[in-house]
C-alpha cells in the first residue's frame, strides 16, 4: 500500500537528505530510505519513478534550499554575520549528530555516480554554486570587486565543506573554528 498522506513525499526527501549526509550516496538504499522515512516501500516509486537517482537530486535540492535560506537571512546584515550564520548551521549539524552527519551535498559529490547518472552531481554542483553566488553577491555589496568578491565565496564554500568533513573526522569542531576566524579575516581584507 502506498501512502499518501500530507507529507509522506516530503519525510522521504528530508530521510534521503539526513542518510546521504550520515552514509553518503551509494550507501543509501530505497528500502532503507522507507524504513528511515516511516513510510511503505512502495511509496518510494510511487513518489520517485525515476528512482535513486530522482531521490538523490531532490535530497540535494532540499539541503539546498535550507542552507540557502539561512545564508540568505544571514547575509542580510553582512558577508561575516552570513559567514558565522553558514558557519553556526554547519557546527549544529555536527555537534547535534555525535560528528555522525555532515553536509549531503557534498555526501553526493564525492561519490562516483551509479550508472554514469551525472544528476545528482549536476544538481550538487548547482547547490554550490548557489551558495557561492549568494556569497558574492553580498561581497561586491560591501565594496568587494567583482574577482575578490568571486574568489573569496568559492573558497568560503570549499572551506566549510571541507572543514565540516575535518570536524567528522576530527569528532571536534576545531578546523571550523579555526577556518572561520581566517576567512572573517579574509573578508574584512576584501570589503575594506
Amino acid at each position: 500500500m502506498t501512502e499518501t498522506g500530507p507529507g509522506a513525499r516530503e519525510r522521504m526527501v528530508a530521510g534521503a537528505a539526513d542518510m546521504i549526509r550520515r552514509r553518503g550516496l551509494n550507501a543509501t538504499s530505497m528500502r532503507e530510505l522507507a524504513k528511515h522515512a516511516g513510510t511503505p516501500f512502495g511509496s518510494t516509486y510511487h513518489y520517485f519513478p525515476g528512482g535513486k537517482s530522482q531521490l538523490a537530486v531532490e535530497a540535494v535540492q532540499f539541503a539546498d534550499a535550507l542552507a540557502a535560506r539561512k545564508l540568505a537571512k544571514e547575509l542580510s546584515a553582512g558577508p561575516v554575520a552570513g559567514l558565522r550564520g553558514f558557519v553556526d548551521m554547519w557546527r549544529a549539524v555536527l555537534v547535534d549528530s555525535e560528528f555522525r552527519a555532515g553536509c549531503p551535498v557534498l555526501g553526493v559529490s564525492v561519490q562516483d555516480p551509479a550508472d554514469d547518472d551525472a544528476a545528482p552531481l549536476q544538481a550538487a554542483a548547482a547547490a554550490f554554486g548557489n551558495w557561492t553566488a549568494l556569497l558574492t553577491e553580498s561581497l561586491r555589496a560591501h565594496g568587494a570587486s567583482d574577482t575578490a568578491a568571486e574568489q573569496t565565496a568559492t573558497l568560503i564554500v570549499a572551506a566549510i565543506e571541507g572543514t565540516v568533513a575535518m570536524c567528522r573526522a576530527e569528532r571536534s569542531t576545531r578546523s571550523l573554528d579555526q577556518a572561520t576566524a581566517r576567512l572573517e579575516f579574509l573578508i574584512r581584507a576584501v570589503t575594506d
